[in-house]
């Protein structure tokens, strides 16, 4: 097939361009052309090769579509849609496999765990890109490539019908309230159905999004609230739902509020000088922006400029890496992505608007008991942000403690920037953030509760005995717990710790007087030095 002249990359902006080509080039060098396929980004799989980035570098092919991208592209889409699983019997249906080389899963070596052996929320991630495959370059597509995509996409709408929420921890957790996956899974099947003329497929797109949308409503915030990875899988969602559905569809309608009130709070949140975006996180794969390669930053990138985001001049190199691979589809999406923010917001992004307070709600039913309330300082070197919670389980709707993090305070040491992160070891949690303090309470605690405060690591001072040790801040604890505290280290290559999300830090670890009776309390008062 002979190659057309590459439009879309010329159309981009400047940021989004650039975005577009640094992504490109980086996973060049990771095709293999005799696979079909990418290698793994991580480079720590022996050569085996990734589904998901594949489709996204497909997608980047058919829009820099010079030489042989376009053959490729297909090449990679025919691979990836040939390996998708096809037994309607089976619950992992229609979606993808996570690796070229994986065994069938529910063969007797290989059973079906979910997000282990095979993710429901591949369906989305494949399914959306190839849905702007079609939007953007059907053009370029033999016929039998679209084919191909559309069946593809009616198979994984339908495999999205099987998912609804457990509290079983084995069985699946798609509630409207995990909000990237959902907004995937309701726009995947709003778009198909309308393609294909399914009615019911469009209604249970639309009926799907409806309960997505009442429930944003509640608190105008995402139910996922405050990732710096998953908030912008979500804006990915909105925006699609914005340029690729019809006016009559409830998602075209909602989506441009839903944006602009998800930018509100990330422009409260977001420290332009210290590029991060502060605390608390629902679930988070870092503690510092500048460290971890993160998803928000690549959606600065196309709106401020790479420069003034959080990722460093070669992002290929920094923690969670593989997510770079996104790279072309938020590029192509930036433009119709800006006109949906704000003037005020994106203005405001670029430098520090001064010491304020962000107080806003976040609900995640059926796993919090009640909404979440959120209160977060920010200052001209130091923010605190921390959430009161009441739970059915530990570890935050995600039911996991090592990305939740309910309170969070981070600095300006002078030479970098470090943080301190309340490890969840309690269901439910009451806060109280003012300026230079942050005080933590367990309404259900007991004398066996203890508050483990993780501490980054710094450059200028590699050892830590107490707080009086930590540059650039002085802490001071109080409340009721006891004044003698357990300190330990998580190192790559030691300590009594292991390393959360690829970052060292120190463990303060508190617990309660012997025979304590009342409600366990941790205040932790703060000062630059």
């Amino acid at each position: 097939m002979p190659a057309t002249p590459p439009v879309r990359k010329k159309s981009m902006s400047p940021n989004a361009q650039s975005l577009f080509t640094e992504s490109m080039e980086w996973m060049d060098d990771f095709y293999d052309s005799k696979a079909g396929y990418l290698y793994d980004l991580s480079a720590a799989t022996a050569l085996s090769h990734d589904t998901r980035s594949s489709v996204w570098y497909a997608f980047g092919l058919l829009t820099r579509n010079n030489g042989t991208d376009a053959a490729e592209a297909e090449r990679i889409i025919t691979n990836v849609i040939h390996a998708q699983y096809k037994s309607p019997g089976d619950e992992w249906y229609a979606t993808y496999r996570k690796e070229s080389e994986e065994p069938e899963v529910g063969s007797p070596a290989y059973q079906p765990k979910i997000y282990g052996s095979w993710d429901p929320n591949w369906r989305g991630f494949v399914g959306t890109t190839l849905i702007m495959v079609i939007e953007e370059h059907s053009h370029i597509l033999s016929k039998r490539t679209q084919e191909l995509i559309l069946q593809s996409l009616y198979k994984a709408a339908k495999g999205d019908e099987y998912r609804f929420g457990h509290l079983d921890p084995t069985q699946d957790n798609l509630y409207p309230a995990y909000s990237n996956p959902s907004i995937m899974r309701a726009f995947v099947s709003g778009w198909t159905g309308r393609r294909l003329n399914d009615r019911n497929m469009t209604s249970s797109g639309e009926t799907y999004a409806q309960d997505i949308i009442n429930l944003f409503s509640l608190t105008n915030t995402l139910s996922e609230f405050n990732s710096a990875t998953y908030t912008g899988v979500s804006l990915f969602g909105l925006v699609l739902w914005s340029k690729y559905l019809p006016a009559e569809s409830v998602m075209s309608r909602a989506a441009p509020n839903m944006i602009e009130h998800t930018w509100e709070v990330i422009w409260q949140l977001w420290h332009p000088g210290m590029k991060n975006i502060a605390g608390p996180w629902d679930r988070s794969y870092g503690y510092d922006m500048n460290r971890y390669l993160s998803l928000m930053a690549l959606w600065l990138w196309t709106m401020i400029g790479k420069e003034n985001s959080s990722l460093i001049d070669q992002p290929q190199i920094m923690s969670h890496r593989a997510d770079f691979a996104v790279g072309p589809l938020y590029a192509v999406l930036a433009d119709s992505h800006r006109e949906l923010i704000p003037k005020r917001v994106l203005a405001g992004l670029r430098s520090f608007s001064g010491e304020h307070i962000l107080t806003t709600r976040s609900y995640y039913p059926p796993i919090d008991k009640v909404p979440r309330n959120i209160t977060t300082w920010l200052s001209e070197n130091i923010t605190i942000g921390a959430e009161s919670f009441d739970e059915i389980w530990l570890g935050g709707p995600s039911r996991s403690q090592l990305s939740f993090n309910p309170a969070v305070v981070q600095w300006d040491t002078g030479s970098e920037i470090s943080f301190i992160s309340l490890y969840p070891t309690e269901a439910a949690l009451q806060v109280k953030v003012k300026p230079w303090s942050l005080e933590l309470a367990y309404p259900y605690g007991n004398s066996s509760s203890v508050f483990s405060l993780l501490v980054g690591t710094f450059k200028e001072n590699r050892i830590i005995s107490r707080w009086d040790d930590i540059p650039g801040l002085r802490a001071s604890i109080s409340g009721n717990v006891s004044p003698a505290y357990i300190l330990s280290f998580a190192g790559h290559y030691g300590g009594d710790n292991i390393p959360i999300r690829d970052f060292e830090f120190w463990n303060f670890t508190y617990s309660m007087p012997a025979g304590f009776v009342g409600t366990p309390t941790l205040i932790l008062d703060l000062d630059l030095v």
